[in-house]
């Protein structure tokens, strides 16, 4: 039984995972793509809050559920389907670090060109689209560690 909450838990946290960061990449897309920078300045806040709230907490759940798991289950580290999905995990997180930093960079320059009564600035793009770029990776590796978690199979 306590397996099957270990295992019910990381499923639960991974959803939320992988849901906050879709559900706030898409609304920060669409929000930049309205070009209306009070509505990005908002829009960017609420991704920051929610990112904090859920992402992290999360983030750092995902690992400790995942090394009870396989303690639990008595699986070695070498099997190759649970080393990949470490190592994509790693490079989603290493992805995400620095997205933390640019949605903050974010919110303060679609407030600042709010503020101003200005439309959102080259800056605000240059930092859109590296939070993009990194959000693509993430995203991708995401997905392959779903496929990995649900297959146990490395190819």
């Amino acid at each position: 039984m306590e397996y099957l909450v270990l295992k019910w838990l990381h499923i639960l946290s991974s959803t939320v995972l992988f849901g906050t960061g879709i559900g706030s990449a898409f609304y920060l897309l669409v929000a930049t793509l309205g070009r209306d920078a009070r509505t990005v300045a908002a829009v960017s806040g609420y991704v920051v809050s929610a990112d904090w709230l859920f992402t992290t907490t999360t983030a750092v759940f995902q690992p400790f559920t995942g090394w009870l798991l396989v303690r639990q289950a008595g699986l070695p580290w070498s099997q190759p389907w649970l080393a990949a999905s470490v190592g994509l995990y790693v490079l989603a997180i290493a992805c995400w670090l620095p997205v933390v930093g640019i949605q903050l960079r974010l919110r303060r320059e679609s407030g600042a060109c709010a503020a101003a009564g200005r439309p959102l600035s080259q800056r605000y793009w240059r930092l859109f689209a590296a939070w993009a770029g990194l959000g693509v990776v993430a995203f991708f590796a995401f997905l392959a560690i779903f496929w990995l978690m649900v297959t146990k199979h490395w190819p």
